[in-house]
């Protein structure tokens, strides 16, 4: 299937009018969410890695001919981009309405979705998820980053890779390490595994 022609770059006069924060932390969090990294979106939404920092930190806004190529690379749409909520205004998550990320087999592992327990927001400076892992499943890995994270098993067993150490876990068991130290994860049991996980600060 032939792609259509990329729109070519614009004038000044059609950049998107928003708060360009706002818009730089949605575009980072979905290239997060993909796994994808500067690089990897400059070159398939046809832009500079340069360009493409600056609005991820607010610091420029895309043309709207840019800004269609940077959500067609993400499988995303602009009226994501562009809603007012985030999170930041909510306290209560029902059960059952969370929403629900697959996370990228090849960059981020297989057999495992993230159930948001605290939406994205700016506003936040905790990350907290429910890492439902398949059996099987592991994360992509060794990985390093600042921050630190907690965890508590809820269900099922799992292995956690720390350095050179492998802790095995099952349900009420909990771990806290640094960020830094390499580290990753996997279902070692039968059935599907679930952890409830706290980094800071937000990574993905």
């Amino acid at each position: 299937m032939v792609k259509p022609p990329l729109p070519p770059e614009s004038s000044q006069g059609d950049r998107i009018q928003s708060n360009p924060v706002r818009l730089g932390a949605r575009l980072r969090l979905a290239r997060q969410t993909r796994g994808l990294t500067l690089k990897g979106l400059a070159q398939a939404a046809d832009c500079s890695e340069s360009l493409l920092s600056k609005i991820e930190n607010g610091k420029a806004s895309p043309s709207l001919p840019m800004l269609h190529r940077l959500v067609r690379a993400l499988d995303s749409n602009i009226g994501w981009m562009f809603e007012e909520t985030d999170g930041e205004e909510g306290v209560v998550f029902r059960a059952g309405t969370r929403p629900l990320i697959a996370l990228d087999p090849l960059r981020r592992g297989e057999g495992i979705s993230l159930e948001r327990v605290i939406p994205y927001s700016t506003g936040h400076l905790l990350q907290c998820n429910i890492h439902h892992i398949d059996a099987g499943g592991q994360s992509a890995g060794p990985i390093q980053h600042l921050g630190e994270e907690v965890g508590y098993v809820l269900v099922g067993e799992i292995e956690l890779m720390l350095g050179e150490q492998t802790y095995r876990l099952s349900a009420g068991d909990s771990f806290v390490f640094n960020s830094e130290l390499s580290h990753w994860y996997r279902n070692v049991g039968k059935e599907r595994a679930s952890i409830f996980w706290v980094n800071t600060p937000p990574t993905f």
